[in-house]
């Protein structure tokens, strides 16, 4: 896509972005954005990348709408119980911005899409399982596309983005410190809007990425929705991390 007369006036509050301007905008447009998950954090991320204009969105989900989804995924109304979530958050993107590229993958992620990760701009994480969220921290770091990292459950949740340079850590080493949440939603239940929260968060360090604005130094950022609070906490690079200790300092 061309920032033509029409995009220009579409996009221009972006524009008018000392950090973003047309430069950043056509950026965004030429950019190829992959996002796992349409559940709950990935239905608040992929509406603002649709609307700012993310030139390839790709999109992984094998799961199916079901009632109980409809509480906090926002993307899936009540015709959509019994749908793949990807063809249906598919169906409401379309009308959010029909100029952009929409790739639908109705399966889980695996090792088979490795080239997608290596030819993305950015990954953004919106999986509910640990082996997931370590298979694409593998493939991130082995092709240095940065990770935008999140979760929720309960009134809580967590942003994490990694540039993927040599000296930064990995998911690797925050899974050594903390190990997976041994609760689901399905378990322990969550407030509706803080998996939107999270998921904006998450949309919003996917542009800053792309605008070449990463964080000076990888940090957690924990979001506490019943005192409304944000906790920031940096994450050192461990020692022998089986992902990340492998590549010399660029």
């Amino acid at each position: 896509m061309e920032l033509d007369h029409k995009n220009t006036m579409r996009y221009c509050r972006h524009i008018l972005l000392p950090l973003v301007q047309e430069e950043g905008q056509e950026r965004f447009l030429e950019s190829h954005v992959v996002v796992i998950g349409a559940g709950g954090l990935g239905c608040a991320v992929l509406p603002y990348l649709a609307a700012a204009g993310i030139g390839t969105l790709t999109l992984f989900d094998h799961d199916e709408v079901d009632i109980t989804n409809l509480q906090r995924q926002i993307l899936h109304t009540e015709q959509s119980v019994g749908v793949n979530k990807a063809h249906s958050a598919h169906k409401m993107l379309n009308q959010i911005n029909s100029t952009i590229q929409l790739n639908i993958i109705d399966k889980a992620f695996s090792a088979e899409y490795t080239h997608i990760i290596e030819l993305a701009d950015v990954i953004v994480d919106c999986s509910d399982n640990l082996e997931t969220r370590l298979l694409l921290n593998e493939l991130c770091w082995r092709y240095r596309t940065p990770l935008i990292s999140g979760s929720a459950i309960r009134m809580e949740g967590q942003v994490i983005h990694f540039p993927m340079r040599a000296q930064d850590p990995c998911y690797a080493c925050v899974t050594s410190l903390f190990g997976e949440q041994s609760l689901t939603c399905m378990e322990a239940g969550v407030l509706s809007p803080v998996v939107g929260t999270i998921g904006t968060i998450q949309a919003t360090e996917a542009l800053k990425s792309l605008l070449c604005l990463p964080p000076e130094k990888v940090s957690m950022t924990l979001y506490d929705a019943r005192y409304l609070q944000f906790n920031t906490f940096d994450i050192n690079k461990r020692s022998g991390c089986p992902i990340c200790s492998i590549r010399a300092a660029d």
